[in-house]
């Protein structure tokens, strides 16, 4: 375990770390369809059998891949991840916010949770700055051929993964770990040391857990149509600011002091804690 306190900002990526949903990108175009048709596609197949959404849109990703006969090879997915669009600073945000930890004296760890698709996320530029990658995932046949959800993130379990960070479970097939009881000193990751961003309803439970466990959660928009100041309102979200990961923006800025005021709580707590094992 690192000596220095560790900082870990949790992202959500579709409309949050990129502008649109993952598969508009290549994935969809590939098979020949529309964004819209491939999601009126998806969305009538998870209303009419009462279907988790996400699962719905891992069958419908594997379904109409075999109707049309276009292999849905893992290594096809992780070469789409190269055409995603990323907001403006991310591509630099990851390094320039671990050296600003460095200075504040902490570490800063990066986590990815995702319904997108982990493969699709892995062939991104940034992919190498995250510590774990959070997100659907397939199984593949012996002919490499995607067959089955290997994992399955929706926007309600999202919340276990805050609590792999947690506690350091990282792996998801781990569970015996994960549900184990734990001193909070011996959690590699307090509550109070997480950031969650996110860009809307389906990061509300994760945000809502940072608020009520003394983390922060930050709301990112491309447009502003109320949704986002909705969230604010309600108490559901720290902050909201644009997507724009750029040097000196707010959402820059505020990270930052985040960042500042989770080095110096722990500093305070190292000397409380050094004072009473003094006079003991």
């Amino acid at each position: 375990m690192s000596e220095k306190p560790i900082v870990a900002i949790m992202y959500d990526f579709d409309r949050t770390l990129c502008t649109k949903d993952m598969q508009d990108y290549s994935f969809i175009p590939s098979l020949g369809m529309t964004e819209r048709e491939f999601w009126e596609t998806t969305n009538e197949l998870w209303l009419r059998e009462h279907m988790d959404g996400v699962l719905a849109y891992m069958y419908s990703m594997v379904k109409i891949s075999k109707d049309k006969g276009i292999p849905l090879l893992r290594e096809k997915l992780v070469g789409m991840g190269k055409n995603v669009e990323l907001f403006n600073g991310v591509q630099g945000w990851f390094d320039r916010i671990n050296a600003f930890g460095e200075q504040r004296g902490v570490q800063i760890e990066h986590y990815i949770i995702s319904s997108g698709m982990k493969e699709i996320i892995e062939g991104t530029s940034v992919s190498k700055s995250f510590k774990s990658i959070f997100a659907c995932e397939f199984l593949y046949d012996e002919n490499g051929w995607a067959v089955w959800p290997k994992t399955d993130v929706n926007y309600t379990n999202k919340t276990q993964f805050v609590y792999r960070i947690n506690k350091g479970v990282l792996d998801v097939a781990n569970d015996l770990d994960l549900n184990r009881s734990m001193p909070e000193d011996d959690k590699r990751v307090p509550f109070t040391n997480m950031i969650y961003i996110g860009d809307g309803l389906s990061d509300v439970p994760c945000m809502k857990m940072m608020k009520a466990y003394g983390g922060y959660s930050i709301a990112v928009y491309q447009k502003r149509d109320g949704k986002v100041e909705e969230l604010l309102r309600k108490d559901r979200v720290d902050y909201i600011f644009p997507a724009d990961y750029s040097e000196g923006t707010g959402l820059d800025v505020t990270v930052k002091n985040i960042i500042t005021k989770m080095a110096v709580c722990d500093v305070l707590e190292k000397e409380n804690a050094r004072q009473l094992k003094e006079i003991k």
